[in-house]
């Protein structure tokens, strides 16, 4: 049964929804050690001073702001305890947003609010009314020593809250070196796109998030069970995949309708034609065979 981390109240208008709190995430992650390999004894890290081998106590370390290589400006706890944003228990609504309004790279962490006890049924109330606007509400509120920016939304009866990214934490693409930016992007054919829409439209399907596993965890665990049985393991060798160069895409674009619409002729056809090319040029380069001189024997016959 999964507890309460945070409790407080939704606030907005005159309306106070009292709430709590609850992880929707549970990390499904393998916690591995670090050991010496030759005896396996555990390895343990240390809060050393720089050039030195001496071990810091944990209340002799305070924070610092580095303003140029080796200059700090250090902030002592009391003066970080001081800058620590006011503890409350509200989370403050500021506007209600279209869901589609949102790029999904502002959002963070999500969790579950609940009703807190006595507060069934404006929390109830809460739920339906968003349910029916379909709106999405933007709030604020402190959790953990820090003030986020949240985005409450309701399904199916139950409010969730994501944390989200300010505006200044998200990179803007203009500032990537390798991005194609609108005007610089090459010139796609029509043919080409309308293709690349087909095969989108091929693979389009309902989204269910059980159809989709940890694949490397599921490894790793294998990896592991074998290991802890003795047998001997052989690691595979991998191969980076090759981006499909230009002159390819709609032979790659044609196998790959063909292949989810299960038509092997048509993985055939694409292939053959991807591959002719190739083969027309390695069939002239090679000197045709003379056919070998009838025998004198079979002539006479």
């Amino acid at each position: 049964m999964a507890r309460a981390i945070w409790s407080g109240s939704i606030s907005f208008g005159l309306l106070n929804v009292p709430v709590k709190l609850y992880s929707a995430v549970a990390r499904r992650g393998i916690a591995l050690r670090e050991i010496r390999e030759s005896d396996s004894a555990r390895i343990k890290h240390r809060r050393v001073a720089e050039g030195t081998d001496e071990e810091v106590p944990y209340e002799e370390i305070v924070k610092a702001f580095e303003l140029t290589p080796g200059q700090y400006v250090p902030l002592s706890k009391d003066e970080m305890a001081a800058m620590a944003p006011e503890k409350t228990r509200a989370i403050d609504v500021q506007d209600f947003v279209d869901l589609d309004e949102i790029d999904p790279i502002y959002f963070d962490s999500p969790y579950y609010l609940g009703p807190a006890d006595g507060a069934e049924k404006a929390y109830s109330l809460l739920a339906k009314a968003m349910d029916a606007s379909g709106k999405v509400a933007i709030a604020r509120f402190v959790f953990r020593n820090k003030e986020h920016l949240a985005a409450i939304r309701a399904s199916g009866g139950v409010l969730t809250l994501t944390t989200m990214r300010f505006a200044d934490e998200v990179v803007p693409t203009s500032e990537l070196e390798e991005v194609l930016l609108p005007g610089k992007a090459p010139k796609v054919a029509k043919k080409e796109q309308e293709m690349a829409e087909q095969l989108i439209a091929s693979l389009s399907t309902g989204f269910d998030p059980g159809a989709y596993r940890d694949e490397y965890r599921e490894q790793l665990l294998g990896l592991i069970e074998r290991k802890a049985e003795g047998k001997e393991i052989v690691a595979p060798e991998g191969e980076a995949p090759k981006a499909t160069k230009a002159p390819d895409l709609m032979a790659a674009l044609e196998e790959s309708i063909a292949a989810v619409k299960g038509d092997g002729a048509g993985r055939k056809a694409a292939a053959k034609k991807r591959k002719a090319p190739a083969k027309n040029a390695k069939a002239a380069a090679k000197p045709k065979k003379r056919s070998a001189p009838r025998s004198k024997a079979k002539s006479s016959k």
